[in-house]
């Protein structure tokens, strides 16, 4: 391997093995839950919707304050990293107090828009638990990017295999109550997720006071305004996917319960895949931005086309992966022929657009960490209003398989929008901000920051 694949690859694995266990412990619980009917699935599942809704508004300030730690170590500015540190947590504090205790206040009303009787009561018994302690989510989402933002993305895997590993454990005590224990359902899985997580996040606080930087008390209204305009981009792309596939979901609906069935299996299988496109984007962001600081823009160019035969690689096989065994992982999923069937149909239509779907995401982390996002929303948003409308289109003659075909036309969409905004509008690191502390002179390196 030549250039910048070894750092990427280095970069990327642990992400992955830290995604892929959050994606196994969500799938294991579940599978307790489902023991308790379906009132409490239905509860469990609003829950992680609402979990993932929130997750935007937390991945514009832990995305951007990697982009800008990045930046800062890159250009070996030990004050800036600093003040990234600690105006990231303060901004975690903020987003902590404004979504929790609205949330938990109206933990009521927001099930029941949703759901109704037994299953909007459960759902508002785990809200009381899980609004509470969103602060802890919101922390380990921060604190693993300031680890992340300073080359290390081994000690957040490490933390999220011990977090996910302790809610295996937790899971079947608490909701099912073997023994002398009490079986306390949809509030046990509440808490056995709150657990985990406060251990995971004790550990993290720990290790962190080993790497803490001095922080001047200066500029960190500036340095907090960068953060948000470095990950917004993210957020937004993220909130936009997931607003996509709620709609997606209403229209598969409409053919029946073994299509949304499934769905739901090939989606859980893509899953596995798919994070790896967001290891990668996570690892060329990191790259990219220590790059930029560092006064060696000119390499980002290289960094982007290696980060590209990385993605192209990994999307290719995973779509041939899907092709070729879609029909035995289905099996291990159901013995429903019908949803068996569906599943199949599924990963190998929509399987498709795994390609270009992987350049886009790898990609983008690229482009976000040299102040680049607006291109990709633009193309995100385009993109995904093409493969809503064409897999609606589609749907008419072909099924619900053309449903799946309009996500590999979006896919190839956003790949296409996103070359042609990026080379009509060539990317070029953003001049240093005039109140910037650091030493000043032509020797300073050019600065990273999202352009506004």
């Amino acid at each position: 391997m030549r250039g910048h694949l070894p750092r990427l690859i280095t970069l990327a694995g642990p992400v992955y093995g830290e995604l892929l266990s959050g994606v196994a412990a969500s799938v294991v619980g579940t599978f307790w839950v489902a023991g308790l009917g379906g009132a409490a699935v239905a509860a469990v599942t609003l829950a992680g919707t609402v979990e993932n809704l929130l997750l935007g508004l937390v991945l514009v300030v832990s995305s951007g304050t990697t982009v800008r730690l990045s930046h800062a170590r890159g250009a070996g500015d030990r004050a800036e990293a600093g003040r990234v540190a600690r105006a990231a947590w303060r901004l975690c504090a903020l987003g902590s107090l404004v979504l929790a205790v609205p949330g938990f206040l109206l933990r009521e009303p927001v099930a029941e828009a949703f759901l109704d009787g037994e299953a909007a009561g459960l759902a508002a018994d785990y809200f009381a638990v899980a609004f509470p302690a969103f602060a802890l989510f919101f922390g380990q989402r921060v604190a693993d990017e300031l680890f992340k933002g300073a080359g290390d993305t081994r000690t957040p895997m490490r933390t999220a295999l011990l977090s996910n590993a302790l809610l295996l454990v937790l899971d079947p005590l608490l909701i099912l109550g073997p023994g002398p224990l009490p079986a306390l359902g949809v509030t046990g899985a509440a808490l056995a997720l709150t657990a985990s997580r406060a251990a995971a996040f004790a550990l993290t606080l720990l290790l962190r006071r080993r790497r803490r930087l001095p922080a001047p008390p200066d500029g960190l209204l500036r340095t907090a305004r960068g953060i948000t305009a470095a990950g917004a981009p993210f957020g937004l792309d993220f909130t936009a996917r997931m607003g996509a596939g709620a709609v997606q979901l209403g229209l598969v609906a409409s053919f029946g319960v073994p299509a949304v069935a499934g769905y739901g299996v090939g989606y859980r299988v893509l899953l596995v895949v798919t994070m790896a496109f967001y290891a990668v984007r996570q690892a060329a962001a990191i790259e990219a931005a220590r790059l930029v600081g560092s006064g060696a823009a000119t390499a980002v160019r290289a960094l982007g086309r290696d980060t590209a035969r990385l993605a192209a690689v990994l999307g290719t096989g995973a779509a041939v992966l899907c092709a070729a065994f879609a029909g035995p992982v289905a099996g291990l999923f159901t013995d429903d022929p019908a949803v068996a069937a569906e599943a199949v149909r599924f990963l190998r239509t929509a399987g498709l657009h795994l390609p270009a779907y992987a350049l886009v995401v790898a990609l983008g982390g690229v482009l976000q960490a040299v102040g680049a996002g607006r291109p990709l929303v633009v193309s995100v948003l385009l993109g995904l209003a093409a493969q809503l409308g064409s897999g609606v289109l589609l749907s008419g003659p072909f099924g619900v398989a053309g449903l799946w075909a309009g996500s590999a036309v979006g896919a190839f969409v956003q790949l296409a929008l996103l070359g042609l905004l990026v080379i009509r509008g060539p990317v070029r690191p953003a001049a240093p901000p005039a109140d910037a502390t650091g030493p000043a002179g032509p020797a300073r390196p050019p600065a990273t920051a999202a352009r506004e």
